[in-house]
């Protein structure tokens, strides 16, 4: 085996394809503003004009794939970092980046202190069955 063959062993495994590190894909960044924003159950929300992403080289082939999997059907941040196999931080960085770029949107869920408490929605209901 020639030196330039165990190098590129040393680097890469058959069964788990070429090694490359979280903080490359972000470019050493470990948090994006809008990271407020986005828990594990907010949802991501393709743009209408984000028609081809491909097209924009400054996008990394990740960026791609999240509006791709976001233009069909919206992902919550969690969905999205199991389908690519990305961790959640990562993921966080990489939707601030196209939120940035307005490719996607990000939906919050509604928080629990902000939700209708049930009892009153039985109340209603028994109200409206009563009439």
């Amino acid at each position: 085996m020639s030196g330039d063959d165990q190098g590129r062993s040393h680097w890469f495994d058959d069964e788990a394809g070429p090694v490359v590190r979280p903080y490359a894909m972000t470019r050493g960044r470990t948090s994006h503003a809008v990271q407020h924003r986005l828990d594990l159950i907010a949802v991501v929300v393709a743009e209408p004009q984000a028609d081809d992403p491909e097209a924009d080289h400054s996008l990394s082939p990740e960026h791609v794939d999240i509006v791709g999997l976001c233009r069909d059907t919206p992902q919550s941040v969690a969905e999205l970092a199991a389908e690519l196999d990305l961790p959640i931080g990562v993921v966080r960085v990489l939707v601030g980046d196209l939120v940035d770029e307005e490719l996607v949107h990000v939906k919050r869920p509604v928080p629990p202190a902000e939700l209708v408490d049930e009892s009153i929605l039985r109340d209603v209901i028994d109200g409206l069955r009563a009439l």
